[in-house]
């Protein structure tokens, strides 16, 4: 796990450092409705920081820095809320699977990290209108010149997936005529696109983001068509997350982020953190 952690924050430092803010290539989403837009709403004053919890081995969303501080795109836009809402924050890193629990006991005040919103989270907690999805993507080998996928267009052509995911399960109600070839893991399956046994690839967009533009995949793909959002099969996506009594604070934070938005300020964490855009 170490190393799987260490190898991707090597490559979204490399992609940082090769980006360029004006590439055209990358496509930035827009989860805000522009009509939704009213009163600036205030955070309530506490009278002391509000404290953010996150973890730091998931880039590039939360992972430790070069000095060990907390960084990543849902770290780095938790710190421009808390800007936009003149209040003073903190960040501290826990272990993932300890996040919910630690908000729950008031060890913090608001989870920024990867955790799916589920009816099983909202139940228990406040969660802001979403702030990253999960789309599924496909990619292909680029010297093979596939048609953009479609369900006329995959009849009968392969397609890698990992065993047992939600992909594979979009792929069979959506593109029935598919030729599926399941694997046991992204690695296996991202091998096997990569050696042209199958000819293309349908996964998790992020993850893929990540391996198109690290060394291992050696220039060899890209994606393929467009991306793939529905909710019932890739989730609600994240929000920053607070306790139901704190109804106010999360009115704020979601306020925080439209404005965040309409400043140029997403685009420009954004365009930092993926430079290979999974959207």
């Amino acid at each position: 796990m170490a190393a799987t952690v260490i190898a991707l924050l090597t490559n979204v430092a490399q992609a940082q450092q090769s980006s360029n803010p004006a590439a055209p290539s990358v496509s930035i989403p827009n989860f805000w409705n522009p009509r939704a837009r009213g009163e600036r709403v205030e955070a309530p004053q506490t009278g002391r920081a509000i404290r953010f919890m996150t973890d730091d081995e998931f880039p590039p969303l939360h992972f430790a820095g070069p000095d060990g501080a907390p960084t990543g795109f849902a770290v780095e836009l938790a710190r421009a809320v808390c800007e936009r809402l003149t209040v003073m924050c903190t960040v501290q890193a826990r272990r993932f699977d300890t996040l919910l629990d630690a908000l729950a006991d008031k060890q913090g005040d608001v989870v920024a990290a990867a955790v799916p919103l589920t009816p099983g989270l909202r139940a228990r907690f406040l969660a802001t209108r979403p702030y990253f999805r999960w789309p599924a993507r496909f990619i292909a080998r680029k010297d093979r010149s596939l048609p953009d996928p479609s369900a006329t267009t995959l009849a009968g052509r392969s397609v890698g997936l990992v065993e047992g995911s939600a992909h594979e399960a979009y792929l069979k109600a959506f593109f029935p005529n598919a030729t599926r070839k399941t694997f046991t893991d992204l690695s296996a399956a991202q091998s096997a696109l990569k050696r042209g046994e199958v000819e293309y690839l349908f996964a998790d967009g992020l993850s893929l983001a990540l391996w198109l533009n690290g060394q291992e995949a050696e220039n060899c793909c890209a994606y393929s068509g467009g991306n793939y959002l529905e909710n019932r099969y890739f989730g609600e996506g994240i929000g920053f997350v607070t306790r139901t009594e704190d109804a106010a604070l999360a009115r704020a934070l979601d306020d925080a982020l439209q404005r965040v938005w309409d400043d140029g300020k997403y685009a420009e964490l954004y365009l930092r953190f993926f430079p290979v855009s999974p959207f």
